[in-house]
């Protein structure tokens, strides 16, 4: 595995509850995680409370806190999930032969099918990370690791038959590219 392809794992000096091993528990947290991201895409960090989020959820205010000590230690877990997802991606055409159209498209139908899922995380990060020094570095880490992914996906499809062969204007677009999603996320 290349360092491109293994996702930063954001870490806060706040101490994270002991993950819950019940079915129960885990169905419950599950919940909450998805109340979140759902709250955070409708109303954003700052408007979004840790008691919509668990009415949303369908538990309890305190139920909150068994599995997350804060709405902040909430985001970070959510913001390494969708890590991981994007780092699980297959960033290899697959399919197409030697189209390599199709191979992208495959690919851009994977990405932004989890970008949806988790676009209140990334509002909602966003936002935090403007206001909280801690989150603002993890953000820049973050973009490192992104642009170096879309370089990759770019690498991939010049072996490609039939690719342009310009490896300096890959890595523009791939600069350009993600520069573009973070400002169009910040507005």
């Amino acid at each position: 595995m290349t360092q491109a392809s293994r996702a930063p794992v954001l870490r806060t000096a706040e101490e994270q509850p002991s993950p819950p091993k019940q079915a129960r528990s885990l169905e419950k947290r599950t919940r909450l995680l998805r109340a979140g991201r759902l709250l955070f895409a409708e109303k954003g960090y700052e408007a979004t409370s840790i008691q919509q989020i668990a009415a949303q959820g369908g538990a309890a205010s305190g139920a909150f806190y068994i599995y997350f000590h804060s709405k902040r230690q909430m985001l970070v877990v959510l913001m390494n999930e969708l890590l991981q997802r994007l780092a699980n991606l297959n960033l290899q055409p697959t399919g197409g032969g030697d189209d390599a159209r199709i191979g992208l498209r495959d690919f851009l139908v994977r990405v932004f099918r989890t970008d949806r899922e988790y676009y209140g995380v990334v509002r909602a990060w966003q936002e935090a990370a403007l206001s909280d020094a801690e989150l603002g570095s993890m953000q820049r880490t973050i973009e490192v690791w992104t642009r170096a992914r879309v370089l990759g996906v770019f690498q991939l499809l010049q072996r490609q038959p039939k690719a342009r062969r310009e490896g300096a204007e890959a890595e523009a677009f791939a600069e350009r590219s993600v520069d573009r999603r973070i400002k169009a996320r910040t507005r």
